[in-house]
């Protein structure tokens, strides 16, 4: 891939990521992380390792 050429969606502040929660699994979409969930729980971006 030439330089300067990102793929498309990385690095983008106004893409959606996709974040599930920890404690009751709710799913929701948001361009920022959501912090808290309704339940208490907290929120992980689904794109990232649990490691």
């Amino acid at each position: 891939m030439p330089h300067g050429q990102d793929i498309e969606g990385e690095n983008d502040p106004e893409s959606l990521s996709e974040y599930e929660c920890m404690q009751c699994g709710k799913l929701l979409e948001a361009k920022t992380h959501p912090g808290e969930c309704e339940c208490g729980g907290e929120f992980q971006n689904r794109a990232k390792s649990l490691e």
